[in-house]
């Protein structure tokens, strides 16, 4: 899929790009590897480890359509990862979140359809799906925009599409890291002691190196529009604690702004539109595109079936749950 191809990343030196940089790398041959951000320290980081002939960097913002519109020349596939992320922050500045993630999704679809770019896939999140903080407001919005992008392409021959998962462990900004300094810090304490929202909070778990792969995968599979969310699993933020360290204790501070005690991917509301295949579920857009695509059947012609009309994908009610064992072997290399 990416043999020969010149691939552009937006927010490409996060922990996505650089796992998407390193498998392109090692399993496929593009023509060229573009990293497009806005920090010059981290573009200089990542070239010091990634620096094969095919790689570009160019420093940008989303929020600058010129600049994307240069930077898209002759790309053949757009993988959007630039977004605010941090819900309290976000709380706290909600246009910076709204010109990053609504304004700035809307500026790398025009440059695509300028562009001619064939593949533009969208990241988005378990937060866009009945979005109660403005970090997923932003996120939803910024899906419909890439979902209905398919509209307003004319006769170019462009697909856009939206890739939604969970928690990423071990990405700058996760619960491991952040409690592993925290174990780090109490390493001469008898007690240890981690911060809790609720003990009985649960949240989606994906690795970095799945949700990259699923990312390529969805590029053969897609047929634009269509949110593809993969089948994974569910932790209690308790097990994933006691994973780290079995011996610390817990106390209970709340939920902070905008946070969720359960994550929903694929809401009751959407259960309608959505389909299961055998390792991921797609959720149709809400809007019918003149081509008239049938999207219980993807572009490698695998057919998925209807959910039930009361269907919800909830990290608390999966059938899909990890145990501490998985849960070690997950966070045994952060």
């Amino acid at each position: 899929m990416l043999n020969g191809k010149s691939i552009l990343i937006t927010g490409g030196t996060g922990s996505f790009g650089k796992k998407f940089v390193e498998l392109a790398l090692r399993l496929y041959k593009p023509k060229r590897l573009v990293i497009y951000s806005r920090d010059e320290l981290k573009q200089y980081e990542m070239n010091q480890i990634y620096n094969d002939k095919c790689m570009r960097y160019f420093i940008g913002d989303v929020r600058d359509e010129k600049r994307l519109k240069d930077a898209m020349n002759g790309i053949d596939i757009c993988i959007h990862a630039a977004a605010l992320k941090h819900v309290p922050i976000a709380e706290y500045n909600p246009m910076e979140c709204i010109k990053t993630n609504i304004n700035g999704a809307s500026n790398v679809i025009d440059a695509c359809i300028y562009n001619n770019v064939s593949k533009v896939i969208a990241l988005s999140t378990d937060k866009a799906a009945s979005p109660i903080n403005l970090y997923g407001a932003t996120k939803l919005a910024s899906d419909k925009l890439f979902t209905s992008a398919n509209n307003i392409k004319g006769s170019k021959d462009i697909k856009f599409s939206v890739v939604r998962y969970g928690n990423v462990i071990g990405s700058r900004g996760s619960v491991v890291p952040f409690f592993k300094r925290l174990l780090q810090s109490q390493k001469d304490s008898p007690i240890k002691t981690l911060p809790i929202t609720d003990l009985d909070m649960t949240r989606f778990f994906i690795s970095l190196d799945h949700g990259v792969k699923f990312v390529i995968e969805c590029l053969n599979k897609m047929q634009g529009g269509e949110i593809f969310i993969p089948k994974i699993p569910s932790m209690k933020i308790t097990d994933l604690a006691h994973a780290l360290s079995p011996e610390a204790t817990f106390e209970v501070i709340g939920k902070r702004p905008g946070e969720k005690l359960h994550e929903v991917m694929i809401s009751t509301e959407d259960a309608c539109l959505s389909y299961e295949f055998d390792s991921f579920y797609v959720i149709a857009p809400s809007i019918s595109f003149q081509s008239g695509i049938d999207f219980s059947t993807n572009a490698l012609k695998e057919k998925g079936k209807k959910v039930a009309p009361n269907f919800t994908y909830a990290s608390n009610t999966n059938t899909n749950w990890l145990t501490q064992a998985q849960i070690k072997d997950l966070i045994k290399d952060i």
